[in-house]
């Protein structure tokens, strides 16, 4: 059974950026603990730009220039996985450092290697250390929260549960950190992501990049990899066991979707910028959700946005509710010009399909 755990910045260093050697400890204390029941852990840890701003002169604040937040990274890994690696030791535990990026989860060979070096890694007993590859890969910046590598990284080991360490206790009604927010309520399950009611905010720490919308994101990523999630406070005494156990209050727990998404489709459907949205009929809906069709230009009603070929878009029914997300097989000009020559009636069938079902994320309600 492989379970993996993040944690992230505001939980790991102090309000100067500095690593906080006693959250590594508590967190070292209890992955070892939980390890003697789960013994394949693997851990995502964000901090390394937030461990490396204060020798470039950045306290306190987390610059947005892409170029500074590479350069902290640099500075800070080394810094992040001495403490780990210093940590973990006392407890005659090796290390081992792994820096990925979205292409390592999305370009085949990549995905191979990278997953049978964990697997190796964890047959020997060694606790792979994850985090972004934020010093060289813009999209690791781009992503910076290290949330959805965490999900990803689950799909990749068909890992069993997610843990998402943070500053709160979990998911609320209401960002708990506003001043304003008041009858807020804790949300202890969540079972479709369309029932969620709640209020989320952003980084509690100047020095993270994620937040609590982050982190539901990678859940549901996670939910339609078929992994469960818990989303609970990192100072929260024996959280990472009693998580794995799914025993006690130990925050919020998002379930898997009953059919899980393959790492491509993953990718389409939460990884990918939309770059336009369609809207399309009723027949071309059923073709789609019902049986397992691909999406036909026939069937699009409207189109908002301009798109190249291969980009991805987002489906709308006619209620304009979300419902499904794919790569498109024309761009957003070809498209326009066959709806008109299809209201004319000249269109040519042979040009009808839009979006291959192979590259056709339905979401379901």
């Amino acid at each position: 059974m492989t379970v993996v755990v993040k944690i992230g910045t505001s939980s790991l260093t102090q309000s100067d950026g500095a690593i906080s050697i006693s959250a590594i400890e508590k967190l070292t204390t209890e992955i070892v603990k939980a390890k003697k029941e789960f013994p394949e852990i693997v851990l995502v840890s964000s901090g390394a730009i937030g461990a490396g701003l204060t020798d470039l002169g950045y306290v306190g604040n987390r610059p947005t220039d892409s170029r500074i937040l590479q350069a902290a990274s640099a500075v800070g890994q080394p810094k992040l996985m001495a403490t780990y690696s210093k940590s973990f030791a006392k407890h005659g535990i090796a290390t081992a450092q792994l820096l990925m990026t979205p292409d390592d989860f999305f370009v085949r060979k990549r995905y191979l290697h990278a997953r049978s070096t964990v697997e190796e890694l964890l047959s020997a007993g060694i606790l792979p250390i994850v985090n972004e590859n934020d010093a060289i890969a813009d999209d690791a910046i781009r992503w910076g929260d290290n949330d959805r590598i965490a999900a990803l990284l689950a799909q990749l080991l068909n890992a069993d549960h997610l843990l998402m360490l943070t500053d709160t206790d979990g998911v609320y009604t209401h960002d708990p950190n506003k001043e304003t927010s008041h009858n807020i309520e804790l949300i202890r399950e969540i079972r479709s992501f369309n029932q969620i009611n709640a209020t989320l905010g952003g980084s509690s720490s100047t020095l993270g990049s994620g937040g609590m919308e982050s982190k539901l994101a990678a859940a549901r990523m996670a939910s339609w990899a078929g992994v469960t999630t818990t989303i609970g406070a990192a100072t929260r005494e024996n959280v990472v066991l009693q998580s794995f156990k799914e025993s006690g209050s130990t925050g919020t727990i998002i379930y898997p979707q009953p059919k899980p998404l393959s790492a491509k489709k993953l990718w389409i459907a939460f990884a990918v910028q939309p770059k336009g949205k369609i809207v399309i009929d009723r027949g071309a809906q059923e073709a789609i959700e019902q049986n397992g069709g691909s999406l036909l230009a026939v069937g699009v009603l409207q189109l908002d946005g301009d798109f190249d070929k291969g980009e991805a878009v987002e489906i709308l029914n006619e209620d304009t509710e979300v419902i499904a997300r794919g790569l498109v097989s024309m761009s957003s000009e070809q498209l326009a010009d066959y709806l008109s020559k299809k209201n004319a009636g000249l269109y040519n069938p042979n040009e009808n399909k839009f979006v291959h079902r192979d590259e056709l994320v339905v979401l379901a309600h």
